[in-house]
């Protein structure tokens, strides 16, 4: 299809990206930002974990997050935004154990405020 639809050149956008079998859009979107350097949400499971933690939504459909996030984020910095939410994840916000004392949105995190014990 790249060479037959697309004259040799991967697409650039997501649209057309997942037009190709076996593209979805968590890759299609990886490839916009880090290929082409375009505004991208790449959603995967540290993205739906910690942004849910976060209070942004309550849904695990990785497309309706992708729209919740391109309404909130700049769109330059969207891209750089989701690497660091993986790094985070791996680090910090982990899936079954997170370290909330150690993480510095624990400030901001509905998972964090309502996993405390209740003030007297």
């Amino acid at each position: 299809m790249i060479i037959s639809d697309f004259n040799g050149t991967v697409p650039d956008t997501v649209e057309d990206l997942t037009k190709l079998q076996g593209i979805g859009r968590k890759t299609a979107n990886l490839i916009v930002g880090d290929i082409y350097k375009k505004p991208a949400v790449v959603v995967d499971t540290h993205c739906i974990r910690i942004t849910q933690r976060l209070g942004l939504h309550n849904t695990k459909n990785p497309e309706k997050i992708e729209t919740i996030l391109r309404k909130l984020l700049p769109p330059e910095k969207s891209n750089d935004f989701c690497h660091r939410l993986v790094l985070h994840g791996r680090a910090v916000c982990d899936s079954r154990n997170p370290k909330c004392e150690k993480c510095c949105l624990k400030n901001i995190c509905t998972y964090f405020e309502n996993s405390q014990p209740p003030v007297d």
